[in-house]
């Protein structure tokens, strides 16, 4: 790491760095230097992840809350590869950054990007993978989302699936399962039937229920990672106290994970002791490619859309309470 002439710059990777020693967000008991130590030290197993889909980020800037960022800025260096994307929600294009080297990261890093979200679809629009992402509701133990990940790990094995999890670096669970030759709207399916099965499995401790009035204190099991969306990755760090990293977790230590034990200042050491010969004990963890159950396929297409079917409810209770308030004829 050479020093610049200017003030307190830093050269790292061919990257002029500012302010390394200052905290990265309030609260965060680690400095920028700690992230880019970070990310250098695991460039590898990032760079595999990120390679080719576009990536929003979560920034923090001093004294600001925290934003997300998918437009890569005008400002960004001429080297920072990218890729166009419609938005259809938004009737625009989306120019997002490409993260595919060491530099890229280092430079994002920099940038106080401290979570790293690339899309579930790879750039070419392929489905590499399904998603179950276990989100406990507040204050839920995190014996709680274990629980909800022996449903689903129930539900795999019943499908005759295979997955790997890790932590999201939060509070809760991602269960990623590799597939092969898979459309967007079947894989959409599948993952539907998947949340659905394990849901039915234990409906005390998981819940499919997409609207959060209707969840009753259960893990929600959220399907909705797919087409689009994009997901935290491994070894991604999160914008909470202590800088915590979502982290592979085997099947057979689910028992034993802390969240939050895993952290910037550690992620390095316990990936490198974790896979000796790989220093990547995700890429390790992750099953080859499987073609998916048309059973599976079919189960899920009877299932509505979450987000569509919340919608429609939503819709459907706000003129139910409308008819409550309005006053019968003649009255008033």
């Amino acid at each position: 790491m050479a020093r610049a002439d200017a003030g307190d710059t830093e050269v790292v990777e061919g990257v002029e760095l500012k302010h390394l020693d200052a905290e990265l967000f309030e609260g965060a008991g680690a400095t920028k230097r700690d992230l880019v130590d970070h990310v250098r030290a695991l460039a590898g197993p990032l760079v595999a992840e990120l390679h080719g889909r576009p990536l929003t980020v979560t920034r923090v800037r001093p004294g600001q809350r925290p934003f997300v960022q998918k437009n890569l800025p005008s400002s960004a260096p001429g080297w920072v590869r990218t890729t166009d994307v419609w938005a259809e929600a938004s009737q625009r294009t989306i120019r997002y950054p490409l993260a595919e080297d060491v530099r890229t990261l280092v430079w994002l890093a920099g940038q106080r990007a401290v979570e790293l979200h690339p899309t579930v679809l790879s750039g070419e629009g392929r489905v590499t993978h399904l998603v179950l992402d276990l989100d406990p509701p507040p204050d839920a133990p995190f014996s709680a989302v274990v629980a909800a990940a022996r449903l689903v790990e129930r539900a795999l094995a019943e499908a005759e699936l295979s997955a790997a999890m890790k932590t999201s670096g939060a509070k809760g669970l991602h269960v990623v399962v590799p597939v092969r030759d898979v459309t967007v709207d079947d894989a959409a399916a599948a993952t539907r039937a998947l949340a659905a099965r394990a849901e039915r499995l234990g409906p005390d401790v998981a819940t499919t229920a997409f609207l959060l009035a209707d969840r009753g204190g259960r893990v929600f099991l959220d399907p909705t990672r797919a087409g689009g969306g994009s997901l935290a990755c491994c070894y991604s760090p999160r914008v909470r106290p202590g800088v915590p990293v979502s982290f592979p977790v085997p099947w057979d230590a689910l028992d034993v994970v802390v969240p939050g034990d895993v952290t910037v200042h550690n992620a390095a050491r316990l990936a490198a002791e974790a896979a000796p010969a790989s220093g990547d004990p995700w890429r390790d963890a992750l099953p080859a490619p499987q073609q998916l159950p048309e059973v599976l396929v079919v189960e899920g297409h009877e299932i509505p859309v979450p987000r569509v079917a919340a919608m429609h409810e939503g819709k459907r209770r706000a003129r139910a309470r409308r008819s409550q308030d309005e006053p019968e004829a003649g009255q008033g």
